[in-house]
């Protein structure tokens, strides 16, 4: 399956803004099942400076700064990728990753292989997941247990944080606290994500946040509108001796074709599809529009 996406981001400020430096995550990854066959940015005012570079955990962040006066920013991404989940190592080798027991992975955890190494920074305490109350770890202990299976259990946390939270966009935003949303049991992607993330280190298994795009359909005999879809959020668990596995507690689904994955990082703090710093005074107000639809010849 080949996507077109198109990701918009506008600010527009009561005051002129002097200059601003700013950091984008809009270019998707590149792996074996997704590739990226076309990528361009379009930056509004023209940046004085602009450059890629790939960040500390392997993304591709886009730097820019504008010095000119300007009173709206705008942003868009437009990207043609092409998934096919059926080349996935996850997908090639599935059944095997089922085999390795909790027991069996914390003990592989503490060895000193460089690949273990790595992924030992995914089991600290990150910007918005840090400082959390017991709630946590008894929620996640209801999944696992030393015997069971990692990819078992995981999948029944992602089971349970669909059946259990209620998807609700005005309940909380970037800076609402995890225990805030296990108290109320609602919030969006980035939430359940950081939820499950949670979970998973309170009980000693490395997991990073996945950003990125999930193709949504429109109801039956509907048409899709555009710039209706939204940035996605999931998560990966780190199994020893197969690898990263995804999941996605939004929709209760192991991540196919219809995710596309733009950024990993230890949680949303890490990989927001845009962030800077402005010099200017006054509010501003954001829009976002994002459309993802399968790719055609025109």
């Amino acid at each position: 399956m080949i996507y077109s996406i198109i990701h918009t981001t506008s600010y527009k400020y009561d005051n002129y803004v002097t200059y601003c430096h700013n950091v984008a995550y809009l270019k998707p990854k590149e792996f074996l099942g997704q590739k990226v066959l076309d990528y361009q940015i379009e930056i509004s005012p023209k940046p004085s400076t602009i450059h890629e570079t790939i960040d500390f955990f392997g993304n591709i962040s886009t730097f820019f700064s504008i010095k000119n006066q300007h009173k709206e920013l705008i942003v868009t991404a437009k990207s043609k990728v092409e998934r096919n989940y059926d080349l996935e190592p996850s997908n090639i080798d599935f059944e095997s990753c089922k085999n390795i027991t909790l027991e069996e992975a914390l003990q592989l955890l503490t060895t000193l292989q460089p690949e273990i190494l790595a992924v030992k920074q995914f089991l600290l305490d990150s910007a918005f997941i840090r400082d959390l109350s017991s709630t946590i770890a008894d929620y996640a202990k209801v999944s696992f247990a030393p015997k069971k299976s990692v990819f078992e259990a995981t999948n029944e946390l992602m089971k349970r944080i669909f059946t259990d939270f209620k998807f609700d966009s005005h309940f909380s935003t970037i800076a609402t606290p995890i225990d805030e949303v296990m108290k109320a049991k609602k919030g969006v992607c980035q939430d359940f994500a950081q939820v499950a993330i949670a979970c998973l280190r309170s009980v000693g298994l490395p997991a990073r946040y996945v950003s990125g795009y999930i193709e949504t359909l429109p109801p039956p005999g509907k048409e899709k509108l555009v710039g209706t879809d939204a940035s996605h959020a999931w998560f990966s668990v780190y199994i020893p001796k197969f690898g990263w596995v995804d999941f996605d507690p939004t929709n209760n689904q192991i991540p196919k074709n219809q995710h596309i994955t733009v950024s990993y990082g230890r949680d949303y703090y890490d990989v927001p599809p845009l962030k800077g710093v402005i010099y200017g005074s006054g509010k501003s107000i954001m829009s976002v529009s994002v459309d993802i639809r399968p790719f055609k010849e025109s």
